[in-house]
């Protein structure tokens, strides 16, 4: 378990959160930022991961079940509240997850209310994956970005939603981690970190993030070159990629084998974070504020003077 305690009186995780913030600041200026993976290990490090947590989290994804809509992709979530006034990240109960179409989310399963297997202990006590989320705390704290409809941005806390999802290509079966083409995730802070790929092409899964003006549902080659605003790609163990979901939409292209006779696995968690939704959104009815009983877990986290 991450323990902010403990470094308490540690030089060097005042020295991490001095360089999380000027990750902070440049993503308050540019709206986006991607962190390479040994500055993210040593981040990650700094806020108190294990050294053992860091190979057991690129395995965690061995044991996904199959998603409840995609044929090409296995995955589970579970929801988090961070807790600006209790200083924590503790784990909410289970509820069913719906993204909709008004959320610029066009999907054959948009609007549909579904239903994934829950992460459990193995992920959520992974100190490595707590330190992911007290960054993301860090990162998003104080930050304004423009507001979402049907959403409460009167309250101190956000609701994160955290999927670990497995993408598979075969040689019967193109997997795309953005079927639906030009969209975004219906949050305020989208962060994605790469766990690992197997048998993955280089060109593979690139992300686009484009003009709001940019239409929802193209397809990853459809999009109008001029409306692109950055180029990213995952490609190592902590590659991480933080983005104002509200004021960017993205896409991704498709997971190419290396070996096209042989089946190709990209491996991430994705953290969509929101605050609470208002009685009219879709998610009313399932955006739960109360703790999980059966799987419970709470972390504390530092929560540094707003600089805007």
């Amino acid at each position: 378990m991450l323990s902010v305690k403990s470094q308490a009186y540690s030089p060097e995780y005042y020295k991490t959160i001095g360089r999380i913030m000027q990750w902070r600041r440049r993503y308050v200026s540019e709206r986006c930022i991607f962190i390479h993976h040994d500055e993210m290990a040593e981040l990650l490090r700094g806020l108190g991961a294990v050294e053992e947590d860091f190979a057991r989290l690129q395995v965690v994804s061995e044991h996904l079940y199959a998603d409840p809509t995609l044929p090409f992709r296995k995955s589970r979530n579970g929801r988090f509240c961070i807790d600006f006034d209790t200083k924590s990240v503790r784990r909410l109960e289970f509820q069913p997850f719906a993204l909709s179409t008004e959320e610029d989310f066009k999907r054959y399963d948009s609007d549909k209310v579904r239903i994934f297997d829950e992460i459990e202990d193995e992920l959520q006590l992974n100190s490595v994956l707590q330190a992911l989320m007290a960054f993301k705390a860090i990162m998003v704290h104080g930050v304004e970005t423009e507001h979402r409809p049907k959403m409460d941005y009167s309250g101190n806390k956000w609701v994160c939603t955290l999927f670990n999802v497995r993408t598979i290509t075969r040689p019967d079966l193109l997997g795309e981690p953005a079927l639906e083409g030009v969209h975004t995730d219906g949050v305020d802070h989208t962060m994605t970190t790469f766990l690992g790929s197997k048998n993955m092409a280089p060109h593979s899964a690139v992300t686009l993030l484009h003009d709001p003006s940019e239409t929802t549902g193209i397809s990853f080659d459809q999009v109008t070159p001029s409306k692109i605003h950055a180029r990213a790609q995952h490609r190592h163990f902590l590659d991480t990629l933080l983005v104002t979901d509200r004021e960017y939409k993205h896409s991704l292209s498709p997971v190419f084998p290396q070996d096209s006779t042989l089946e190709s696995t990209r491996d991430m968690l994705v953290f969509f974070t929101r605050k609470p939704v208002t009685d009219d959104h879709i998610s009313a009815s399932i955006d739960s504020l109360k703790p999980h009983r059966g799987m419970p877990m709470e972390v504390p986290i530092f929560i540094p003077e707003s600089e805007e």
